[in-house]
């Protein structure tokens, strides 16, 4: 599952509607947004998610953070190091291999160091 996928089965739940009733409002196949749910499907269009924000009828600030939790949900993530230093290409491949073997606890720490990197450089988490 993406955070974009656990945010939207939130809102789903929240408003008490299943799957196939929210795919039918939104002309979608119910199929298409279970595997939008569960990370099995790409990013979203940005004309998806205004729908679905509207669909849920989100405030600004719920739906722009809606939007910025389908930035960081693309379940194929491709890394590329090209023109950086080779300790920067063997980090991102080292990543790719231990992903997922990290605990929780370690996961919140790295994110915290990402954080304070993007922070750093005026990139918005």
């Amino acid at each position: 599952m993406t955070p974009f996928g656990e945010a939207v089965r939130r809102l789903r739940l929240r408003k008490g509607v299943s799957q196939k009733q929210m795919a039918a409002a939104l002309n979608l196949s119910p199929a298409y947004l279970s595997a939008l749910e569960h990370g099995k499907r790409g990013l979203p269009t940005f004309d998806l998610l205004q729908r679905i924000a509207g669909y849920f009828n989100i405030i600004w600030d719920e739906a722009e953070e809606l939007f910025l939790l389908a930035r960081f949900s693309d379940p194929r993530v491709v890394i590329d190091t090209s023109g950086l230093s080779a300790e920067h290409t063997a980090f991102a491949n080292r990543l790719a291999l231990c992903i997922g073997d990290i605990d929780e606890s370690l996961l919140t720490k790295l994110t915290g160091l990402l954080e304070i990197a993007e922070k750093a450089h005026g990139k918005r988490s």
